[in-house]
Formats: C-alpha cells, sequence, structure tokens
C-alpha cells in the first residue's frame, strides 16, 4: 500500500468556507495525534474556522494556550505586500523547529494561496515556493500539510501549476489520493503543457469538493 504523501493540496470552488469542516476535522485528527496545528487565512476565515473547530469538539480557548493550535491571519511572510518564497520558507522551518522543540510530534499546516499570496500576481514565486517546499517536505518527515486553491480567485495558469507540484491531493479528512498529475521539476514543462487534462483535473477536483 503506498504512502499518502504529506504535502497536498485542496483545489476548490464556491464560498472558501466550503472546506472548513473537513479542514476541521483533519486538524481535529491531527490534534489527537500530538501535531501542533497552524490555519492561516482571512480574519473571517479564521472566525470561521474557530467556530468550527468548536463544532468539533475541540476547545479552542484550551489549545491555543497550550500552543496546540494556531489561527492567524498574520503575513508575515509578505515584503512590502508581495509574497517572498524565502521568508515563507523561514517561517515554516521556524515553526517546524519550534513545535518538536516543545514537544510537539511535528506541524500540521494549511493556508490559503489567495490570502498568503497578497498582492502578488506573479505565478512563477508561487512555483519557486512549491518546489522548495516539496524539497523540505521530503527531508522533514514532521512536517504535513494542505496548500488551498480557490478556483475562483486564482488565474488557472497557477491553478495548473499547483496541481503538478504536489504529490497528494486532499479531498476531506478521510480522503486523501496520490495525485496522477504530479510531475518532478525535469517534467514540469511538459506536464503544464498539458492544459487540456490538467483542466479537466482541476474541474473532477472542483466538483468533489470537500
Amino acid at each position: 500500500m503506498e504512502t499518502i504523501p504529506r504535502h497536498q493540496c485542496l483545489i476548490y470552488d464556491g464560498p472558501p468556507s466550503r472546506g472548513l469542516p473537513a479542514l476541521a476535522a483533519m486538524m481535529r485528527e491531527k490534534l489527537q495525534q500530538n501535531y501542533r496545528c497552524v490555519y492561516l487565512n482571512s480574519p473571517a476565515m479564521v472566525a470561521g474556522m474557530r467556530s468550527r473547530l468548536w463544532m468539533e469538539g475541540i476547545d479552542v480557548a484550551a489549545q491555543t494556550a497550550r500552543g496546540s493550535v494556531l489561527l492567524t491571519s498574520d503575513r508575515i511572510h509578505l515584503v512590502e505586500g508581495r509574497f517572498d518564497a524565502g521568508q515563507m520558507m523561514q517561517l515554516i522551518e521556524t515553526s517546524l523547529n519550534e513545535a518538536l522543540r516543545d514537544g510537539f510530534t511535528g506541524l500540521w499546516a494549511t493556508g490559503d494561496m489567495t490570502w498568503e499570496m497578497g498582492q502578488e500576481t506573479d505565478f512563477q514565486k508561487l512555483v519557486e515556493y512549491e518546489w522548495r517546499l516539496e524539497k523540505f517536505f521530503q527531508t522533514h518527515p514532521a512536517l504535513s500539510g494542505v496548500c488551498q486553491y480557490h478556483a475562483q480567485t486564482l488565474p488557472r495558469e497557477m491553478l495548473r501549476h499547483s496541481l503538478v507540484v504536489h504529490p497528494g491531493i486532499f479531498v476531506n479528512e478521510t480522503l486523501q489520493l496520490l495525485n496522477p498529475d504530479y510531475a518532478s521539476a525535469e517534467r514540469l514543462t511538459a506536464a503544464i503543457a498539458q492544459h487540456a487534462e490538467l483542466d479537466a483535473a482541476i474541474d473532477r477536483h472542483c466538483r468533489s469538493g470537500a
């Protein structure tokens, strides 16, 4: 049985709140495994996640005080409003090291790229970040997470790149899949050229939802 990759993407359409139930349930599972869990999104979505975690039976205040839950809208990885891959990678590495130092099994993180990218419109920066992140995942087994991509707010070209650079697909808390469209760095150009196939896959993921 193949192991589902720890670096996963969630491509969705409709209201951003659509994925909250599945992500909250996944966070509950990771908390039970003694992971520190981080959720990065807009203030409205952070409030929504807090409410959803309460519905999952999680004492958010207690878990926050313990340091096991961090719900945040902070975007300290932005430089003058623009996405900085180096800053983001440093933030992830520091957060993982702190989680391990504090006695957690590891770090599970999820964030919505529409919020994370800020004013950035250069999708090549996102591609650079995701490849650096995937390499980091490969050498740091205590890290796992879900990168969220909203099909209605991100360019289709960015969605195509997001699909091919993630080895795993997040559907919901009980279903994560190997990504058949994942391509190595050496095969990236050829994979991206298959627009029709990638667009069809993106549409399927949007229909399946969380």
